[in-house]
């Protein structure tokens, strides 16, 4: 379901992504990829894999020195039910420490 509310992300004091443009899925905000702000991501080479999205690979943050290991997650070649997540990246709300605003 597209969202047209304004969301942030937030993590050790930084916003790292916000939108007005969200797709919930799973109680998760997905961000556009351009809403997701670079200077607090490094690359993660963990993946994961979901029943129905696909697999999904990870970035990590760092933010004010202190580094949250995949902490945000993005399916580059979603399955065709997810469709609606590829191009986006969703911060790990509950489970990283990333607080939704």
């Amino acid at each position: 379901m597209k969202e047209r509310a304004k969301h942030e992300g937030h993590w050790n004091g930084a916003v790292i992504a916000q939108s007005d443009d969200t797709v919930l899925v799973e109680g998760n905000h997905h961000f556009p990829e351009s809403a997701l702000d670079r200077k607090y991501v490094s690359f993660s080479n963990h993946k994961t894999t979901c029943a129905w999205k696909g697999q999904a690979s990870c970035y990590s943050l760092r933010v004010n020195g202190e580094m949250n290991p995949d902490a945000v997650w993005y399916y580059p070649d979603p399955e065709p039910e997810a469709e609606m997540v590829r191009g986006r990246v969703a911060p790990a709300m509950t489970t990283r420490g990333v607080i939704p605003a």
